[in-house]
């Protein structure tokens, strides 16, 4: 176990986020997690990092706040905690999230509490974000398990037998086995993803059609000179990341009002605190115009409408079905996890998914189409039987997915 954390704690700060000597990082995690905090911050220091400044968290705590907290609270952020994250990111500082929470951790708190909460950090953190999502600064998500994670995940064990099986998921889902050879195995990963984003890049497609047994029947218009992206990136400044470990997806952003019909959620959604379940979305001209949900509706209601934003599609992204995370068949009530084991799709900001669409700004990508928004929320939509058709410039139809993984042109 020793072994296979410390190469985990490796492959995050050394490939995930490519730490270069001298440069900060920021861990944000939850203080359950400090042992594996603490790990990564060593392998940061040895890699030559100038500082590591820890963010720490704490589920029960925050649960307190939305509860109790004076109401004025949630319309505001802290002069502190603006400086702390814009100053870091105007610095170029790595940021490491270590993605570990309760699923339910604000079941029953007010959603209008956490809609006003993120609509003042959108506010005070514009700097963060704007760089955060044009490669500004390098930063990665991975998650470890905390004990009222893993009970969600495994209901029926013991909380150390919870634990254990967990650990076992993820470690399975970053290719650590213990050989001491997933950067070996992630580099590979990567140039696998590299050769779709070139095929489907090549294909220039104008609209995908998705359409599946759900019920989801959904038309994805795409902007012209998009571009197909996979998990590593490189920033303004040159350096390759991987923002998400771990990841097996490829891809872009919608045109903002080009998305019409209705599309399915395939797998439960924890968002906020709240676990979110069976529902769709009812799209006109980009625009979500009907919400409906049998579990959650209130807290999906309230987070499409955090700003106007949130009404709109910021990214389409294809994983196939037959995949290492799809493959264990859990669900982990975590996103990080659960949109690597099926396609999905984003409500909210939309990735710079254009040529040049790193250097351009706001102004820039809203005006070629890209939805711009505080918030940006994933859900699945991936099924064994889903079909998407790319449709091309000059009206040629390529299947692209065929029964929930790539058609074999792609």
């Amino acid at each position: 176990m020793k072994e296979k954390l410390t190469e985990y704690a490796q492959l995050l700060v050394r490939v995930g986020l490519n730490i270069q000597r001298g440069q900060p990082l920021v861990i944000s995690s939850p203080v359950e997690c400090a042992f594996f905090a603490r790990l990564c911050a060593a392998e940061a220091y040895q890699a030559g990092c100038r500082e590591v400044v820890m963010n720490w968290g704490d589920d029960e705590l925050g649960r307190m706040k939305y509860l109790h907290a004076a109401d004025e609270v949630f319309d505001t952020v802290p002069l502190w905690r603006r400086h702390f994250y814009n100053d870091y990111a105007l610095e170029g500082a790595a940021y490491l999230a270590i993605s570990a929470s309760d699923p339910e951790n604000l079941k029953g708190v007010d959603h209008s509490r956490i809609v006003r909460a993120q609509q003042a950090s959108g506010r005070a953190l514009k700097d963060f974000d704007r760089l955060q999502m044009c490669g500004g600064f390098p930063w990665c998500i991975a998650s470890i398990p905390i004990p009222s994670w893993a009970k969600k995940v495994f209901p029926d064990l013991a909380e150390s037998e919870a634990m254990d099986k967990l650990w076992e998921a993820i470690f399975q889902a970053v290719r650590i086995t213990g050989d001491g050879r997933c950067v070996d195995k992630w580099h590979r990963h990567i140039e696998t993803l590299a050769h779709r984003v070139e095929k489907l890049n090549q294909l220039n497609f104008k609209s995908l059609h998705y359409t599946n047994s759900l019920g989801t029947d959904l038309t994805v218009e795409l902007p012209e000179d998009h571009i197909w992206e996979a998990g590593n990136d490189v920033t303004l400044s040159g350096r390759t990341y991987i923002a998400n470990i771990p990841t097996e997806e490829v891809f872009t952003s919608p045109l903002k009002t080009g998305v019409n019909g209705v599309v399915y959620s395939a797998l439960p959604l924890s968002h906020n605190g709240t676990i979110i379940d069976k529902f769709h979305f009812v799209v006109k001209d980009g625009k979500i115009v009907e919400v409906h949900a049998e579990q959650g509706e209130e807290a999906l209601k309230a987070a499409v409408t955090v700003d106007e934003g949130a009404s709109y599609f910021g990214e389409v992204a294809l994983v196939p079905y037959d995949s290492p995370i799809s493959n264990q068949k859990i669900l982990f009530y975590n996103t990080l996890f659960d949109e690597n084991a099926a396609c999905h799709i984003a409500f909210g900001e939309a990735y710079p998914c254009l040529k040049d669409g790193q250097a351009m700004s706001k102004d820039e990508l809203k005006a070629r189409g890209l939805n711009d928004s505080i918030t940006h929320v994933d859900f699945m939509v991936g099924t064994p039987d889903l079909n998407i058709l790319g449709i091309t410039h000059d009206g040629k139809e390529i299947p692209v997915f065929v029964d929930g993984n790539f058609a074999p042109e792609i």
